[in-house]
Formats: structure tokens, sequence, C-alpha cells
């Protein structure tokens, strides 16, 4: 490749993913009170975690909250139906890059993504609670990158973190405990108390409830 057709490549992605910034900032600016709901898309709705992330977001909407998340299926699809279920604001920021991610039908407001890193951007500037029921690699990814702004105050307000699902959650848990903590002091014991494990909707709840 030549250097000015490499340019013209650079400069073109570069005007792209500012516009994709621009109209993300406008999209999540004029939202308020917002719980994220984050988890696999591989959830079947017979799932247990399927049905507390939709009765928790439920609880949410009831209690004035919107929610908001990446407006795919399983977990998503079910935090996005419980708010609809509890008369609140049903929001979804897809991306459009993965063929196998569709805009779930519960979602009522929405914008798409080109960028991955775009849509990270946008989510931590969209909420100040987040829950993260179990999931794969996305939500982990997605998991790392709030605790990661949240240790290093990065986010421009304070965070609360909440994972639901102990039997999921727990194993990761204690590998920071005992691995990355007590036996590298990669982080310290304040870093341990950045997210909170509980096991139902009910606890999440009552958490972002006393926030």
């Amino acid at each position: 490749m030549s250097k000015n057709n490499f340019e013209k490549k650079f400069l073109k992605r570069i005007a792209k993913i500012t516009a994709e910034f621009t109209k993300g900032f406008d999209f999540v600016s004029g939202l308020k009170k917002t719980v994220g709901i984050f988890g696999s898309t591989r959830a079947k709705e017979e799932g247990p975690y399927y049905q507390e992330a939709r009765k928790l977001a439920k609880m949410l909407a009831e209690a004035g909250y919107a929610v908001i998340t990446g407006g795919g299926g399983g977990i998503m699809e079910a935090g996005n139906r419980g708010a609809l279920e509890g008369g609140g604001d049903s929001i979804g920021l897809n991306i459009k890059l993965r063929k196998w991610q569709k805009v779930n039908k519960y979602v009522k407001k929405s914008i798409g993504f080109d960028y991955l890193f775009v849509r990270k951007v946008m989510f931590s500037f969209a909420a100040p609670v987040y829950v993260f029921f179990p999931g794969g690699y996305g939500t982990l990814d997605e998991f790392f990158e709030m605790v990661m702004l949240a240790q290093t105050k990065e986010v421009h307000r304070p965070v609360l973190i909440i994972n639901v699902g102990k039997e999921y959650w727990q194993p990761l848990f204690s590998w920071f405990e005992q691995e990355v903590l007590e036996k590298r002091k990669a982080i310290s014991r304040e870093d341990l108390k950045l997210f909170h494990l509980v096991n139902s909707a009910k606890e999440a709840f009552e958490i972002i409830m006393r926030k």
C-alpha cells in the first residue's frame, strides 16, 4: 500500500470513529437514572439467570430506572424485556459487526455501533450502576473494563458494580484474592471492594436502592 493510500484510509477511519463517538455521546447524554445489565447472549429463556435478569429489570423499571443493555439476546433480552414489563425505558447499545447479534424485540430505544471500543466508552458514560450476570468473553471483557475504570477512577462518576451468580463468579473472585492479591500483590485489599457478589435479583436490587 502506498503512503497516500494509507493516509486516505487512516483519515477515513478517524472520521468514522469521530462520527460514531459524536453520535454515541448525543444518544447517552439524554439518559437519566439508568442501570446497565450484562450477560451471556446464549442464556435461554427458561434458564435461572435469564429469569433473574428479567426480574431485576422489572423491579428497577418499577422503581423509576431505565435499563440499558447491549441490545442482543440472552441476558440482554431478559433485561430489556423486564424493563418493558415494569413500564420503564428499555435501551440497547447494539454492535453491528457481529452477524449473530440482532436487536431483540424488547428494545425500544437503540443505537448501533461499528466499533466495540466506542460502544464500551458509551456504556461507561450511560450508567452509574452495572450488573453482571454469567457470560462469556464479552461479558468478562466488559466487567474487567468497568472494574479497571472504577479502580483508577477514570469514570466520570462513582460506579456500583454487582455480580449476580455466586456459583459462576466465586471461583474468579477467589482467584483475585488468593493469587492476584495475596500471592502476587498485584492489587490491594480495597480493590476487592469494587464489586458486590450476590445470588439473586432481590439482593442486587436492594444494593442498588441503598446507593
